[in-house]
């Protein structure tokens, strides 16, 4: 047996909230008042005519607040129509400056309005006009209404008139106005939406309802069922339809049936707007309407299932759903492997959505990476990656923001899964006309994909070179013990990666950071050097080779080592004074000065415990020359803290301590020559003593 789903049976149904009206005998219009006032119905109707405002010339009656009542004018006991009885509630209006206390009612009845005639017994007089509009009918009535001199106060209630009654249709919108004639303010104006049969406890007194299919709702497991209860061979319409934004239906499944009749729907079928409409089919019938499953949670999920996001080209979209939607929508960037979607920063405004009505993103042209997130009450309802589709599959690109503040400022940043890390870049202007500016680049501009074949031909011509080189170049012998070093363990075997930065000052320091890099290999450790890299950086650039080195030695768990130097103290105090002009120009090959712009925010930002450690060869440096920026980080000195050195490198690998002494002995010897050659190497000593430790304390 189906079990009830509703409490409610539905009228269409009794209904557990209705009204029980009074019921009034005859076809004739009435008009009664409160007590103390006479009033009556002037015969027949009145042209709807308000006319123009007027002055008043003394005090006079108007009226001041409608209400309505619902009632039934009957011809007999079981055929009655639904009738609108109207209580129009009045008081007495004065100017200022024209009110004076009345010694007697026969000088206040000659203060009267002389168009109303003479007054008797010295009351005040008023005709009130009540127009009625109900589709398609329309009437207006005149009312005659008297006050008694000792009721009359400027600004007080006199009491009331009720007119009974104008008659109307079952569901329609009626409409009323009250204004005196002549007219002395603005009309007054009421508006209804009458109820239907089933809000009505008129089954039995109004004939058009008697026909009128009654039905409920029920639930059996998976089916619910819609039973109507109709005599047999009774024939009647019945409807299913979308009730839309703005009162727009859109039909769904329609029938004529004849009674009794139980319908079954699937659950997945039920959506918040699905509304019943039933009625007879006989001529000028009711019809009447119902939906039942605003407030039901399964029709809410079920709506959220039948949404779709559609892209209508080139730069369109749409959402289509049966019902409207409370929803907004954002732009996200998906990036391949990645769970989440990362919004764009700064977010792009949300957008409220209206459902099937085409709208606009705000972009020049589509990308596979870019999303579209709905929400609803802040929870996120779907996503869609409308272009993977036209464009293909997702792409490893990565997006630059470019945002535009006052003053013509500019700024950029990479999204990244942790935000979107700033770029300090001191770049020309990219676009004139835009606050934000979205670029999409492939990743392989700035990660080097390292093909097998590619990298075989590589190590072929690495191995001639460095055969050509090993007497020559001290830093040539490193490498090729770097190779030896791959072949015997492979890249696997090597222990965390480390990003090495330093200023380019002279040839002497450059193969002092050779050797270093060289000593550091044979631990094992993976060393990135942009010495071993100029091709690279050459075709890159210098800040798009750091900032894809950076990213990949962060995401594998290495540290970023930053080598300072008096060059790159200088370099350092350039970028940190404040309002200085743009720092110089520097050669195409220096990543440290180009570093700058992304290693900053870091430390501006507290980022930077963890990722990064400083260094510095005691010989070269005073210890308090190091700004003080870069001392939330480990700074230690070369040689005489390498045990440190090297444990800040390997972390938790690094071997036990009477080992990693050895290492770092073995480091100091190979660093000893080329530190001894950067120590003979003229204006070194000039260039240490500038940079004493007054030059740290400036920063």
């Amino acid at each position: 047996m189906p079990v009830p789903w509703f409490l409610l049976s539905l009228a269409l149904g009794p209904s557990p909230v209705v009204l029980s009206l009074e019921k009034l005998m005859g076809p004739q219009d009435a008009v009664r008042c409160s007590l103390g006032l006479s009033c009556h119905l002037l015969d027949g109707d009145r042209l709807c005519l308000p006319g123009s405002i007027v002055s008043p010339p003394g005090p006079v009656l108007v009226p001041t607040r409608l209400q309505t009542e619902l009632v039934l004018r009957c011809h007999q006991e079981t055929d009655c129509d639904l009738c609108v009885r109207v209580v129009v509630h009045l008081a007495v209006r004065v100017l200022p400056g024209h009110w004076e206390e009345p010694e007697d009612e026969e000088q206040f009845g000659r203060a009267a309005d002389p168009e109303l005639g003479e007054p008797q017994n010295g009351s005040l007089q008023a005709h009130v006009m009540l127009s009625f509009q109900a589709y398609p009918t329309a009437r207006c009535v005149l009312l005659e209404v008297q006050v008694p001199a000792a009721l009359v106060q400027p600004g007080q209630s006199v009491g009331s008139v009720v007119y009974d009654c104008f008659e109307a249709a079952l569901g329609a919108e009626v409409r009323i106005w009250s204004y005196t004639q002549p007219r002395y303010q603005k009309e007054l104006n009421f508006t209804q939406q009458l109820p239907d049969c089933r809000g009505l406890e008129v089954r039995d007194s109004i004939q058009s309802c008697w026909a009128l299919p009654w039905l409920n709702v029920s639930a059996d497991g998976e089916d619910v069922h819609l039973v109507l209860d109709v005599s047999e061979k009774q024939r009647f319409g019945l409807s299913l339809y979308w009730n839309q934004a703005q009162n727009a239906t859109k039909p769904w499944w329609h029938r004529n049936l004849t009674g009794p009749q139980t319908i079954t729907l699937n659950h997945t079928d039920l959506v918040p707007c699905l509304c019943i409409q039933v009625w007879p089919l006989e001529p000028d019938s009711v019809r009447t309407s119902i939906c039942p499953f605003v407030n039901d949670p399964r029709a809410h999920r079920n709506l959220w299932r039948t949404v779709r996001l559609q892209l209508l080209p080139p730069r369109g979209w749409r959402l289509d759903a049966p019902c409207s939607l409370t929803a907004e929508a954002t732009l996200c960037w998906q990036v391949p492997g990645s769970g989440s979607c990362q919004p764009l920063a700064p977010p792009l405004p949300r957008e409220n959505v209206t459902v099937n009505k085409a709208l606009e993103f705000p972009l020049l042209k589509g990308h596979p990476n870019l999303c579209v997130q709905v929400r609803s009450w802040e929870k996120l309802q779907l996503q869609e990656c409308l272009w993977s589709d036209s464009l293909g599959p997702l792409k490893d690109d990565m997006l630059l923001v470019e945002t535009r503040g006052p003053q013509d400022n500019r700024s950029l940043c990479a999204l990244e899964p942790s935000g979107c890390t700033p770029l300090l870049s001191k770049a020309s202007t990219l676009r004139d006309d835009d606050l934000v500016a979205l670029w999409a680049c492939p990743m392989d501009k700035y990660i080097h994909q390292r093909w097998a074949l590619v990298w075989l031909a590589c190590l072929l011509f690495a191995a001639v070179l460095f055969l050509l080189l090993l007497l020559k170049k001290d830093h040539a012998k490193g490498w090729l013990r770097l190779l030896k070093e791959d072949v015997r363990l492979g890249a696997a075997a090597r222990g965390p990666p480390a990003l090495l930065l330093y200023s380019a000052e002279d040839a002497a320091f450059e193969r002092l950071v050779g050797a270093l890099a060289s000593a550091l290999c044979q631990l094992p450790l993976r060393v990135v050097v942009d010495l071993w890299s100029r091709r690279e950086l050459s075709a890159q650039g210098p800040l798009a080779w750091f900032h894809a080195q950076r990213l990949q030695i962060l995401q594998e768990g290495g540290v970023v080592v930053l080598l300072f130097s008096p060059g790159a103290v200088a370099l350092c105090r350039e970028w940190l004074q404040d309002g200085a002009s743009a720092p110089r120009a520097h050669g195409l090959h220096d990543a440290f000065a180009a570093s700058l712009s992304c290693v900053l925010p870091d430390f501006l930002q507290g980022r930077a415990p963890g990722s990064y450690i400083g260094a510095y060869f005691d010989s070269l440096l005073h210890p308090d020359a190091v700004p003080a920026l870069f001392r939330a980080v480990p700074v230690l000195a070369l040689p005489s803290q390498l045990p440190d050195f090297l444990r800040a490198l390997q972390g938790r690998s690094a071997p036990r301590h009477r080992r990693l002494e050895n290492k770092a002995e073995q480091v100091s010897q190979a660093l000893q020559p080329a530190l001894n050659s950067c120590l003979q190497s003229p204006g070194t000593q000039e260039t240490e003593l500038e940079l004493g430790p007054e030059a740290g304390d400036r920063t």
